[in-house]
This record gives C-alpha cells, sequence and structure tokens, in this order.
C-alpha cells in the first residue's frame, strides 16, 4: 500500500520558489527530480507480462538515489551481487561517528569532509588488523555512508560491515580473537579515529581555529562496534536495510497542510531509548533539513576495503570461500524483479518508451490494439 503524502506534495508546493532558498544546484536538479518523478512530466512507459500478456502503463521513474520511490530496485539488485561474495564467518557491525562540530565543515565541503571520514575509518580498522597484538592479518570492509538523524539533523556517520578475522600473508584465514566474538577494543579505536582524522583536516589546512581543534579532543568520538549477525545471510537482510536507505521515506510522513505550510513526521528519539515520537516543521525548514543529506555529485557513498575490495575478489575470493567450507551456506530465496502485477508468474518486460509531448512511434496500433484505459491514459500523457 503507497504512502498517502510523499516528499514530493512538499516540493510541488514549493516548486517555483525553491532556487531561491536552495543555493546549491545540484541539489535544485535533485529535489525537482524527485518532484516529477513517476508523474507525467518524465513521461512513461508500458510494459507486457511474458506470461499473461496483460499490458501495464507507468510514468518514468527519476531514478535519483536520494528519491524515497526509487530505491527499492537498486536496493534488491545490489544485494543479489554482494550475496555470491559472502564468507562463511561472523561478522561485525561498527560504526564510526564524527563530532558535531564537524558538521561546518561537512556543509561547506561534504565531498571533501566525506572522503576524509571513509579514509581515516579504514586507516583506523587496517591499522588494528595489522597489530600482531590484535589480529595481524589484512582485513576487509564495506563501508556505508549515512548523513541523517532521525530527525533529520545532520549526523554523519559510517556502518561499516566486517567480517570477524583476516587473511594471513600465507592466504589462511585468521579469526579475530575470543573465537570471532570480539574485534578491537572500541575505546583504543575511538582515540586513533578522532586522531588520524584531526590530522587530516591539519595536512589539508581546513579553515578551523585552534579552539576548535581543541574542542575536538574535550569528548571522545564514538565508535560502536558489535557483532550483530548470526549467519551470513543474516548479512544479506542487514545490508538490505542500510544500502540504499535514504534520509527519509514516504511512510514516515503523517501530515502535509499546505495552509500551515507545514510537515509532520514520525521519529525515534534515541535519547530516550528509541521512542517513537513526531515532529511539526514548517515546510521550508523541512526541505532545508532534507537537502542537507543530498551528496555531492558522482560521491560514492558505498565502498569496498581490503579483502572486499574489487580487485581482491577478483583474484582471491572464489579460494578464499573454498577454504571457509562455501558449499555448507544455504543459497538465500531468489529475489523476483519486475513480477507481472496480474498473474503474479510471468515477468513484465517493457514495449514501448515514451516521452512528455512525444507520442510512441507505434501509438495507432498500440490504441486499436488495447483497452482504452491503456490508451487515454497514455494520450493524456502524450499530448499534455
Amino acid at each position: 500500500m503507497g504512502s498517502k503524502y510523499k516528499l514530493a506534495d512538499v516540493l510541488n508546493h514549493h516548486q517555483n520558489d525553491l532556487p531561491y532558498w536552495v543555493t546549491n544546484s545540484w541539489k535544485n536538479r535533485t529535489l525537482h527530480a524527485i518532484r516529477k518523478c513517476r508523474t507525467a512530466e518524465l513521461g512513461g512507459h508500458i510494459d507486457q507480462c511474458n506470461c499473461c500478456n496483460k499490458l501495464h502503463l507507468s510514468y518514468n521513474s527519476c531514478r535519483n538515489r536520494h528519491c524515497p520511490t526509487c530505491q527499492g530496485h537498486k536496493r534488491e539488485q545490489w544485494i543479489n551481487a554482494r550475496t555470491d561474495e559472502l564468507l562463511e564467518v561472523p561478522y561485525f557491525h561498527v560504526v564510526f561517528t564524527i563530532a558535531h562540530e564537524i558538521n561546518e565543515l561537512c556543509i561547506e565541503n561534504p565531498k571533501f569532509i566525506y572522503a576524509i571520514l571513509f579514509k581515516t575509518a579504514w586507516a583506523t580498522l587496517n591499522g588494528f588488523a595489522k597489530n600482531p597484538e590484535y589480529l595481524e592479518a589484512r582485513i576487509g570492509a564495506i563501508m556505508l555512508l549515512h548523513t541523517w538523524g532521525q530527525n533529520l539533523s545532520l549526523h554523519p556517520h559510517l556502518h561499516c560491515i566486517v567480517p570477524s578475522g583476516g587473511v594471513e600473508q600465507n592466504g589462511n584465514w585468521k579469526t579475530s580473537k575470543n573465537k570471532g566474538k570480539f574485534l578491537f577494543p572500541v575505546k583504543e579505536m575511538s582515540k586513533v579515529f578522532r586522531a588520524k582524522f584531526v590530522a587530516e583536516l591539519r595536512k589539508n589546512k581546513v579553515e578551523f581555529k585552534q579552539e576548535q581543534y581543541d574542542k575536538l579532543f574535550t569528548k571522545p568520538w564514538v565508535v560502536y562496534s558489535k557483532q550483530a549477525f548470526g549467519t551470513p545471510n543474516s548479512v544479506v537482510e542487514y545490508l538490505g536495510r542500510y544500502s540504499h536507505k535514504i534520509a527519509l521515506t514516504n511512510s514516515r510522513i503523517l501530515d502535509i497542510n499546505n495552509q500551515k505550510d507545514t510537515v509532520t513526521f514520525s521519529h525515534k528519539n534515541y535519547k530516550k531509548e528509541g521512542e517513537k515520537q513526531n515532529l511539526t516543521l514548517t515546510q521550508k525548514e523541512f526541505i532545508r533539513r532534507f537537502s542537507m543529506h543530498i551528496l555531492p555529485k558522482g560521491f560514492t557513498r558505498i565502498r569496498h576495503y581490503g579483502i572486499l575490495s574489487g580487485t581482491w575478489k577478483k583474484n582471491n575470493l572464489e579460494d578464499l570461500q573454498e577454504k571457509l567450507n562455501k558449499s555448507a551456506r544455504p543459497n538465500p530465496p531468489e529475489i523476483k524483479l519486475n513480477v507481472c502485477l496480474y498473474c503474479k508468474k510471468g515477468k513484465m518486460e517493457p514495449i514501448c518508451v515514451f516521452q512528455k509531448n512525444r507520442p510512441p512511434p507505434n501509438m495507432e496500433k498500440l490504441i486499436k490494439l488495447h483497452n482504452s484505459k491503456i490508451t487515454s491514459k497514455l494520450q493524456s500523457i502524450c499530448f499534455l
């Protein structure tokens, strides 16, 4: 069942004044793409089932990675690609969070600061892994950047999926301490992570006053680590929740009041043990907060490191999986995409794509062969 309210509804209400107060042109383009997603403005396509031959007309998606309605298909494709790469070992969930004093720098230069976050988080994990006191092996990690808190505030942090061990120089697998129940000490990781991050800021001569640097050392930075997965297949389920997650889903929007110019949405208050609460903001403040989480053009928010990097997996993954007895892991359930809406058996395949005000070349044939509901909708799109 679809959501009653959508982010696009708020953006449509302010479509004429967005450029005046969302100053970044890339963010403007993103917001307008979300606003037009699955509407006649983007044209449409007709799919036909390869089993029952029924037709279905749909508006085109914007395919923007920040759009609440465009992530499901991409998420399933990404999960399918990751499933075959799993190792038959436990996995840890590690989170690196930067201090809120850095938030202003994130707003001014997000591409630079988020790149440092990835770099220093991996350097921290890799440094502990190479240390004979902790592991002395080559590890890997999948890192996913999230920039938001539940109330849409700026809260940059990395979710890291890390196998509980690493590969020794002889190619054998070495399990982390305490039979894989312990990765590295989080208090020590926090200190190292903070030091490496600040060192990168100093090295790149960021405009940051000495008193601001001093503040960064007044309290510990948060590094969280937990063995969160019972089986490798649980990793796939977890990645599905986090891989293509965005700042706000349509289902969380509870009310849009255009007369009062407000939006009400639900959020979890983690200061009160995750208690579910409602928050009402002006529509412009709501869009401003959402806009903070639009990443720079071309920025990669999911990255693979070490033995989970593309190059290493291409040359070594199959051998490592054999050593770890890959055959003992049951295959995860198949995820079917584009299932027919009518017979639920066949696959919907595109037979016609068209743009707004541009009818398809076989328009007349479609009108003759198919029902009036499809063709009338098609005509309304093509001749707006």
